[in-house]
């Protein structure tokens, strides 16, 4: 099963800031977004997935050839798709152990006795080699930019998306948590075929995962795609210096 965005545009307080973008994604493919900031990354997946400030001016996102762009956000989340955004709710009085059995049983249907799936999850989150404390805090209360993030990804291993929208899961994060974040992503997209798109700035992410597809976003358009090379060719060059090369060979760069 692929998920396909096909020739999405998007359009805020109207103006247009994402115009005709495709990507597709399959399973346990791990596919990487760059761009400079404003863009239009992050507007882009919030739309797709629903956040009321976007509008979806055209295009389709395709799960298995279904069109499912007109579903609610937890319609989308049951079908198997999954967004961590930039910004990252506190949700005061709920422990990320709570907030977890609640969300899998909505999303799965499956029941499980709440002792039993603290076991799973501490499993999953010891594997993930996360610290198991996460489990008994309050969803991001207090907690640090990286433990937010790993919070994020202990999530994304207990619920099991198809897919996974991930928006800068690396910002915030000092270089320890970063290795482990990344090690579980490429864990997910390998063993449980979880398709993932990751939004990042971070220009030395071939330290840590070979991406499958890396596309470059500016303008709101997609201007450049390619393998893990180009993710390469943007740690050496940088965006400015890469875009400038591309438009001196005619390449279709917007003015």
């Amino acid at each position: 099963m692929t998920l396909s965005l096909k020739n999405i545009s998007v359009s805020a307080d109207d103006k247009r800031i994402v115009s005709d973008v495709h990507i597709e994604i399959k399973p346990g493919e791990i596919n990487v977004l760059m761009g400079q900031n404003g863009s239009g990354k992050s507007s882009l997946v919030n739309a797709v997935m629903g956040h009321p400030r976007y509008v979806l001016s055209s295009g389709e996102m395709l799960l298995g050839g279904r069109n499912i762009i007109g579903m609610s956000p937890d319609e989308k989340a049951r079908t198997g798709l999954f967004l961590s955004p930039q910004q990252l709710p506190e949700i005061h009085g709920v422990t990320l152990i709570s907030f977890l059995h609640k969300a899998h049983q909505h999303v799965s249907g499956a029941k499980m006795p709440v002792l039993g799936f603290y076991a799973y999850v501490e499993a999953i989150t010891q594997k993930l080699g996360f610290d198991v404390s996460l489990l008994k805090r309050q969803v991001n209360v207090g907690m640090s930019g990286g433990e937010k993030k790993q919070s994020e990804i202990i999530q994304l291993a207990v619920l099991k998306p198809a897919f996974a929208f991930l928006d800068e899961i690396d910002s915030g994060v000092d270089k320890d948590a970063i290795a482990r974040i990344y090690a579980a992503i490429q864990t997910l997209a390998k063993e449980n075929g979880t398709g993932f798109l990751l939004i990042t700035h971070y220009d030395a992410i071939l330290k840590y995962l070979t991406p499958d597809s890396v596309h470059i976003m500016y303008g709101g358009s997609i201007v450049r795609s390619g393998g893990a090379s180009l993710a390469k060719e943007i740690e050496e060059k940088g965006y400015t210096k890469l875009l400038c090369a591309d438009k001196n060979d005619n390449k279709n760069i917007p003015s």
